[in-house]
């Protein structure tokens, strides 16, 4: 357990100096976009390689992708349903936040330092189905609700879910092991040099997004969002670590899974659909704060 609060203590420090940093202006905050893109396209994938270059994939691995997506479903049909009497602009936003995990950022740092490659397989299969979700359904919500059209082109959706290069990677790395095939040692050798620069950039980037400035009259709003949004997490997630037939790091994973903080996705969603920008940073900013927090008491009951 010492092991974990020391872990925890430091992934908190890395942020916080993220958080400085930005606050003494060395560094600025849309200076995080640029690190984002380096952390999406080049650390993140080059630690799913990593990960997933010599794993063997146990059936049950796969039912995480399920899990991710149909939890996802839930929580977009149990956001539209709380928001149903507000404008179609509070049903967007609130419905497009609910769904969604931030598994690349927030929790794959956490993950890698705590468990390890063996960790992190299981939070990748399980963000695999996060993907499409993210990159798939939110999207969908976010537009409709904006639009007013009540349609969307399919084409946009499928070219965004192509464009994710998190989610290529995944399915090529998963295609190359089940076909048995392997990847050059030298290739390997540089992705997981490369791979070791994820977990600090991740979180200094979660302390560059840091906010404490919040959106004001939105407070009931707020509270009925990560009412919903952390209810139903806990409730899913304590329902299947005890009652689930499976090893113990498939149902840590979706105890923790369920109550990540919202996907990093959402803000510019916000911003191409226009929605209140303010509002969403406020949502987002509260969502890691509960998160840091109910992980560390769930760890430090559970383990």
């Amino acid at each position: 357990m010492s092991g974990f609060n020391e872990q925890f203590l430091i992934s908190i420090t890395i942020v916080m100096i993220g958080y400085v940093l930005k606050r003494v202006q060395l560094v600025k905050e849309k200076d995080g976009e640029g690190i984002a893109r380096v952390i999406f396209n080049l650390t993140l994938p080059c630690l799913i390689i990593v990960t997933f270059n010599d794993v063997t994939f146990a059936p049950s691995l796969f039912y995480l992708v399920v899990i991710a997506f149909v939890y996802g479903l839930i929580c977009a049909g149990l956001a539209l349903f709380v928001f149903r009497k507000h404008s179609r602009e509070v049903k967007g936003t609130f419905g497009m936040m609910v769904p969604g995990l931030n598994i690349g950022l927030f929790a794959y740092p956490l993950v890698e330092g705590l468990f390890g490659l063996e960790g992190l397989k299981y939070f990748g299969m399980l963000d695999v189905g996060n993907a499409f979700i993210v990159f798939g359904l939110t999207y969908i919500i976010a537009g409709y609700f904006a639009s007013g059209s009540g349609t969307l082109e399919m084409r946009s959706i499928a070219v965004k879910l192509s464009k994710s290069v998190p989610l290529m990677t995944y399915f090529l790395v998963c295609l190359i092991n089940l076909f048995g095939l392997s990847l050059p040692s030298t290739f390997i050798d540089i992705t997981n040099v490369i791979s070791v620069a994820n977990m600090p950039l991740s979180l200094l980037l979660l302390g560059l997004y840091l906010n404490f400035s919040f959106a004001k009259g939105y407070g009931k709003m707020l509270v009925a969002f990560l009412a919903t949004k952390y209810g139903l997490g806990l409730i899913m997630g304590t329902a299947c670590y005890l009652l689930l037939p499976v090893d113990e790091m498939f149902k840590f994973t979706l105890l923790i899974g369920f109550i990540l903080p919202t996907p990093a996705s959402v803000l510019p969603y916000s911003i191409m659909f226009g929605y209140n920008q303010r509002l969403v940073g406020t949502a987002s900013n509260l969502t890691m704060i509960v998160s840091f927090v109910l992980i560390w008491v769930i760890v430090n009951v559970v383990m």
